[in-house]
């Protein structure tokens, strides 16, 4: 798993642990579906209870579905891969006979409440609830009330709220804020696509109909096969009642019988209504084993039709387009249905895999869905279609080495000479201290710990070991490693954040055809407008005769041909664009407390060849910083580091610039050395490399 996923996870449960810790009486977590929300669930519980033995957790599962049963099953697995050992999870059910009333055990820590057992008239309200909670509290146990998927009404567990829950954590990717449920702790839609956490969306045109979203998951189901090794597959949402047979006998199906080769699956609420051409078709059994048969990523279901019966509570990764028929009204529907399609298929290993394979990993395809919050999101591609821009345009990016792969490190040699301990640690401060460090650590720990002793050995120095590492990591002299070439991916999308500029000159086109562009920031604007001005500035008449012609063979232009005609007007202007992060692999890594990657604000390619890579600041009370935050200084001098080490691997000229009211202050880094310019100054240094 990459460690940029590991760190936004780790740093969201820190941030949560410490809110709990702050006693706040009820907090709310907002994370995207598909970020891995109920593996920081696990995690904050696990580090609560580690810390606080005398906690319990009561996780109450609000969706229709069966999600209290899948979220059991993965507390389990987790427990019983050591990822979070001291879970205890029990799973309440109503599996008892007759009049008896419902018990619920009290030597677990983690308990999973089904919907149904806690509704209106069900059997746990009558009694068996108050009788948990009453026991927990006399043997000096405290209750935290985990709401799960908590924008759904839990009237009778809140009743019960203010006299036996410590505290109530609200987990939701779509909490309620009519009730109150703003995000304390978040995870963004950006930070989750930036991450390669989920997938980013690309918005169909809502013009294409079903069988332009059958064409279109046809183009890409071989490579999906070859390159990830994944079926993928296309779901198709319908509506719920009246109209729902409408869709299907005059929509879905006649596009579907078009297609014979296209394994297809109808999953509705009732299990005789269920329906498939491929060999499964058993319709006595339950609707949970057609969902269970139509997740696993060897299926051969390239459809699945379904009506809202998993909005919530259904991981099925394979998923990689959403069709909607129907219209929800429903902003909180419309998210979880489109975080169906959002789930990274190769999350665990995505490392490993080649740039086109990943940006196919991380692309969802969805068609008649548009949440409110993204009405003015705008998707892009490169002007050209014949990867010109590609070829043309070429980054070279730098990556930061493991401690491993230091020359001269030797773990061995570095445990002998590491002062022997006088007292041990405790086996469980040791494990806590190893889930805690960083992958690369725990890495070492787990190829070094043949058997128990030398598990102990090298735990006992995870302390010196980490201080290691971070020293080796800072001196990008010795860790920063040149890694792939890469350019501009062929689309991507932004949102309108305004500060707007009408741009024709440079890499990307609206797919819309406007030449109205967004930048996150007026800096961000006002730097655009300087390198689109020089662009214009390039344009020169050229000659073309047949020595020029010759001597200009090869060097394609993006907008424009080189003509036959003795004169032409033929502009040669710079390759430049925006770097928008969704599906950019042109990134920087360097290190600041963990491993973080940087992705430059915007690329240019001059007349000469040279690359130049700019990150964009502002110091103005109006910009995303603010100069005198440490956090920000410790961030820019990371950058500085990182930058002037890239810029000598690299050959590369990199950019900090900062405008500060309306003077631009421009570090650059060239060749490894640093010196600042005045914005006529690299004005100059563009048009004449002096």
């Amino acid at each position: 798993m990459l460690q940029e996923i590991i760190n936004l996870q780790q740093s969201a449960v820190g941030r949560l642990f410490s809110k709990m810790q702050s006693g706040q009486r009820e907090i709310t977590f907002k994370a995207p579906t598909g970020s891995g929300k109920t593996y920081m669930m696990a995690d904050f519980m696990s580090r609560v209870i580690r810390q606080y033995p005398q906690y319990v957790f009561l996780v109450s599962s609000l969706s229709k579905g069966d999600l209290a049963r899948q979220n059991y099953e993965k507390f389990v697995a987790y427990k019983e891969q050591k990822q979070f050992a001291n879970l205890n999870p029990y799973l309440i059910n109503s599996n008892i006979s007759g009049e008896e009333r419902l018990y619920i055990p009290s030597e677990y820590n983690v308990y999973l409440l089904p919907r149904d057992l806690y509704k209106k008239g069900g059997r746990l309200m009558q009694g068996g609830m108050v009788a948990f909670l009453e026991e927990m509290m006399w043997s000096n146990r405290k209750i935290i009330l985990i709401k799960d998927e908590c924008h759904i009404a839990t009237n009778n567990l809140d009743n019960l709220s203010q006299d036996y829950f410590t505290q109530t954590i609200n987990f939701s990717a779509t909490p309620k804020l009519s009730k109150r449920q703003y995000p304390d702790v978040e995870i963004k839609n950006e930070e989750a696509e930036n991450a390669k956490l989920i997938k980013t969306v690309s918005w169909g045109d809502e013009k294409e109909s079903i069988a332009d979203a059958l064409s279109r998951f046809e183009c890409i189901k071989e490579d999906y096969r070859n390159l990830l090794g994944v079926n993928p597959c296309l779901i198709i949402q319908i509506s719920n009642k009246d109209k729902a047979d409408e869709e299907l006998n005059n929509l879905i199906m006649p596009a579907l019988n078009t297609r014979p080769d296209i394994k297809w699956m109808l999953i509705v609420d009732k299990e005789n209504l269920c329906d498939t051409n491929d060999v499964f078709k058993a319709k006595k059994i339950p609707v949970s084993q057609w969902k269970d048969y139509a997740k696993s990523n060897t299926a051969t279901i390239d459809v699945i039709v379904f009506k809202m019966v998993i909005a919530e509570g259904w991981d099925i990764p394979r998923a990689c387009m959403l069709y909607q028929v129907r219209n929800t009204q429903s902003k909180q529907l419309d998210e979880q249905v489109i975080g169906r399609v959002r789930r990274n298929p190769r999350l665990l290993d995505f490392e490993t895999l080649n740039a086109e394979a990943q940006q196919l990993a991380t692309t969802a395809w969805v068609w008649g869905i548009r949440p409110d919050e993204q009405e003015d999101f705008f998707s892009v591609k490169l002007w050209d279609k014949s990867k010109q821009t590609v070829d043309n345009l070429r980054i070279k990016t730098t990556r930061l080495k493991p401690l491993t792969r230091k020359a001269d490190f030797d773990l061995r040699l570095f445990l002998a000479k590491q002062e022997r301990k006088t007292t041990h640690p405790s086996i469980f401060l040791l494990a806590k201290q190893l889930q805690d460090a960083d992958n690369d650590i725990r890495e070492i720990v787990y190829d070094y710990a043949s058997d128990y002793s030398k598990w102990r050995e090298i735990t006992e120095h995870i302390s010196e070991l980490e201080q290691a590492n971070n020293t080796y990591l800072c001196d990008y002299s010795q860790s920063m490693e040149p890694n792939e070439e890469v350019s501009f991916p062929m689309a991507s999308h932004y949102t309108d954040n305004a500060h707007y500029l009408n741009i024709d000159n440079w890499v990307w086109k609206r797919r819309d055809g406007a030449e109205k562009f967004s930048f996150d920031s007026e800096a961000e604007r006002e730097w655009a407008n300087i390198l689109k001005d020089l662009s214009y500035e390039a344009a020169q008449p050229l000659l073309v005769g047949e020595v020029k012609k010759n001597r200009l063979a090869g060097m394609k232009n993006l907008f424009g041909e080189i003509e036959t005609d003795r004169l032409v007007n033929e502009k040669k202007i710079y390759l430049w664009g925006k770097n928008f992060v969704p599906n950019s692999t042109i990134k920087f890594e360097y290190y600041l407390g963990a491993l973080h990657s940087s992705y430059p604000d915007f690329v240019m390619k001059d007349i000469s060849g040279r690359i130049h890579i700019f990150e964009v600041k502002s110091v103005n009370q109006s910009g995303a910083y603010n100069f005198d935050n440490n956090i920000y200084k410790t961030k820019i001098a990371e950058l500085k580091k990182c930058y002037k080490q890239a810029s000598l691997l690299t050959d590369q000229i990199f950019y900090l610039t900062v405008i500060d009211k309306d003077v631009w202050q421009i570090t650059r880094f060239l060749n490894g050395e640093e010196s600042t310019l005045t914005l006529d100054e690299f004005k100059r240094f563009i048009r004449t490399g002096e």
